[in-house]
């Protein structure tokens, strides 16, 4: 029976995602292969604020993925406190809990199939008004479960951190573009910061609520980091 990598692969492992999110961001000619991503991103941004439409007692009746990387959800009731936020913050906690399990937990297979299970799941209940947003859960659902089942635990573990920190990053940015310019749609009507600030808290801009919720999307990611890698490495090196 295989095991997890040890804690030095793991950790190469990571830098190697860090490099291929750098390079699939920074390098136009990768534009094609990171389209795939980029809807993944949208996906679980729109699935965050389902998810806290469902879990406040409101009803999520689906969302929709556009092929430019925007997206929308469509939700009633709830709390608008949470569900607003939702969409960012829902990113960086996904990616920083996945990040998590794929290189603290060491359950990298099941995580995987999981993981794609849900993805399709969700993608049945949720996503049956845009095809594009039904593909994209399904595919990936189909893909995560196929690594699970059969991958090796190395690739496995790689594409888990590269879905974990282009969705994580991924949300850090979004936000933080935001708070440079609160009034720009990123393909909506209207941003969840502006919308934040006119529906729960009219007396505090949005460009503030937009910074406070970078300043916690980093701070999830920064514990799943420490959590994940540097903690292990301090305890290493100490002999812990």
């Amino acid at each position: 029976m295989m095991t997890e990598p040890p804690l030095r692969r793991r950790l190469w492992i990571v830098l190697l995602a860090l490099v291929v999110v750098f390079i699939l961001w920074n390098v136009p000619q990768f534009d094609a292969v990171l389209t795939p991503f980029r809807l993944f991103v949208t996906f679980v941004h729109e699935a965050g604020h389902g998810t806290a439409a469902l879990l406040t007692g409101g009803e999520f009746a689906g969302f929709v993925v556009h092929d430019n990387g925007s997206g929308q959800a469509t939700t009633r009731g709830g709390s608008l406190l949470a569900i607003l936020p939702a969409g960012y913050l829902g990113a960086a906690l996904f990616g920083a809990v996945l990040f998590t399990l794929a290189n603290r937990l060491h359950y990298t297979r099941p995580v995987s199939i999981l993981l794609g299970l849900g993805l399709i799941v969700f993608s049945i209940l949720f996503a049956r008004a845009s095809l594009l947003a039904l593909i994209v859960g399904l595919a990936f659902g189909t893909v995560l479960i196929g690594l699970g089942w059969r991958a090796n635990l190395g690739v496995n573990t790689f594409v888990l951190n590269v879905l974990a920190i282009l969705t994580g990053l991924n949300a850090v940015f979004d936000v933080w573009y935001l708070v440079g310019d609160s009034s720009a749609s990123l393909g909506t009507i209207r941003n969840d910061a502006a919308a934040f600030s006119q529906a729960v808290a009219p007396l505090v801009p949005a460009a503030v609520w937009a910074f406070l919720w970078s300043v916690l999307a980093v701070l999830m990611l920064g514990i799943a980091i420490w959590y994940s890698l540097v903690r292990p490495i301090r305890q290493r090196l100490n002999g812990g």
